[in-house]
């Protein structure tokens, strides 16, 4: 499965045109990002050494790729390190282990004194758990550290950022802006949608945000940023580091600040605006608005709907189906169109519902829902929460066929009261759970088959009214 993102990562190294020494980035929301940045070269014929620093912290090593983008120099990579061990205090006591060194101490008045001390050991434990350290002070050993360590002039071989090095060969001297590109982890985005609506009617003003999260180790520049939207095949390493464990539209896309493409099997968003990504910070960018969508309120009545998945084999128990919840959802429904002022391939994410206050003018919270990667033209059903003025009950009248190797027959009734002051119209979802062999013998009211084991009844109930469904449905064995 990996080697498919690599190939579809050395395809966007071959297309993305990168200028000047500006990075670019292809974040996807699975907390990894391809990166792509120049690297001035300037080769003798044969063998060279190049060192590159500045990568991330969390490279991947067999992701990289250099190469002259135009072609013309044809380079081999003879051997390649990286080494992400930067200096800090950490590292610096594990180099200095078995060592004697210095530790500074301040005493209560501010006066500094020194003591000397034997790192036994350091304690550090990169991509592990913490472990404390222990120094030598006067034949005793202490577990921690006395003061702060006062060490020697920094190792020949430490490094202040992670860094790449290779050995290159080349036929040719050649002077040329290389193309460095690799996979790291640390980096995810997401989005999330603000949905305001009037304080009466169905209508919706949504606002589209990415989040962009870096805490790859590296800060980026002004860097070119697209975002990758859809579920990539990935291969954890073992090794990884716990952290990564953890269209004319009628839609404005952010003042034309966003375009978006199918790239293939995903989707592909393209920040028209240069970011620069600190490391360890967190920025949102808007990336659509859209203003009068049509999203109808819906009621659903699932009074069965703890019984979770059906089908399957029969089900003969008779005690199966007695219970139910009272709980009717509330849901916003809408089409993702042209048409209805969207139309937009939308990435997963959070959704949050408002509501307009006429009182005051405020915004009032009103529920929130995850939305799964949606392509255009598609149909969105969100649940937003459950309502207070509208409930449902559901009992079993009637069972026949208790130890019957032929059918079986249950009647069922339904009540749905709106103590509301306006009629509503209450979707009432039935399962027909036992077997796909069934057919209803009686109704209260017309029925549409959803599924083989699934359907609804669309009733209207008045205001501070109550609404009564009955069937009866017959399963055959046989």
């Amino acid at each position: 499965m990996k080697f498919r993102a690599c190939f579809a990562f050395v395809g966007a190294l071959a297309t993305s045109g990168l200028a000047g020494a500006q990075p670019a980035l292809t974040i996807y929301n699975q907390d990894f990002a391809v990166v792509r940045e120049r690297v001035p070269l300037d080769l003798k014929a044969g063998e060279n050494s190049v060192t590159f620093v500045g990568a991330t912290a969390m490279l991947e090593p067999d992701s990289v790729v250099l190469r002259d983008a135009t072609g013309r120099v044809q380079l081999r990579v003879l051997e390649q390190s990286y080494r992400a061990d930067v200096m800090s205090q950490g590292v610096l006591l594990a180099i200095n282990e078995g060592k004697e060194i210095d530790f500074l101490v301040r005493d209560r008045d501010g006066k500094e004194y020194t003591v000397r001390g034997k790192i036994i050991r350091s304690g550090y434990n990169p991509g592990g758990e913490h472990v404390a350290p222990i120094i030598e002070v006067d034949g005793k050993l202490r577990f921690s550290l006395p003061g702060e360590p006062l060490f020697p002039t920094l190792a020949g071989d430490g490094i202040l950022k992670p860094t790449l090095t290779w050995k290159i060969g080349v036929a040719e001297p050649a002077k040329f802006n290389s193309e460095l590109g690799y996979i790291t982890g640390g980096m995810s985005w997401r989005a999330a949608y603000n949905l305001v609506a009037p304080e009466k009617g169905d209508t919706l003003d949504i606002v589209g945000w990415v989040t962009v999260v870096n805490n790859s180790g590296k800060v980026f520049e002004n860097a070119t940023v697209k975002l990758m939207a859809g579920d990539v095949a990935r291969i954890v390493s073992k090794r990884a580091r716990p952290e990564m464990m953890r269209a004319a539209m009628a839609m404005d896309m952010a003042g034309g600040g966003v375009t978006e493409k199918a790239f293939d099997e995903f989707h592909l968003y393209s920040l028209a605006r240069p970011l620069t990504l600190r490391d360890r910070e967190t920025k949102q960018v808007e990336f659509m608005r859209a203003s009068g969508v049509k999203a109808p309120v819906i009621y659903v009545y699932d009074g069965a709907a703890m019984y979770g998945a059906y089908g399957g084999g029969q089900n003969r128990d008779p005690s199966y189906g007695t219970q139910s919840n009272s709980k009717v959802w509330v849901m916003r429904e809408f089409r993702n169109t042209v048409e209805n002022k969207l139309g937009l391939a939308l990435p997963k994410g959070r959704m949050r519902f408002y509501r307009h206050d006429n009182a005051d003018q405020s915004l009032e919270f009103t529920g929130e829902s995850e939305l799964d990667h949606t392509a255009k033209n598609e149909l969105i059903r969100v649940k937003t929460g459950d309502a207070f003025d509208v409930v449902g009950e559901r009992i079993r009248t009637d069972f026949q066929g208790q130890n019957r190797q032929d059918y079986a027959e249950e009647a069922f009734e339904i009540k749905v009261r709106n103590r509301k002051t306006e009629p509503v119209t209450v979707r009432v979802v039935e399962h027909l759970y036992r077997w796909t062999n069934w057919r209803i013998m009686q109704q209260s009211d017309e029925w549409i088959k959803k599924d083989a084991q699934t359907v609804e009844f669309h009733v209207t109930v008045p205001p501070d009214s109550e609404k009564v469904v009955t069937y009866r449905v017959r399963y055959d064995w046989k």
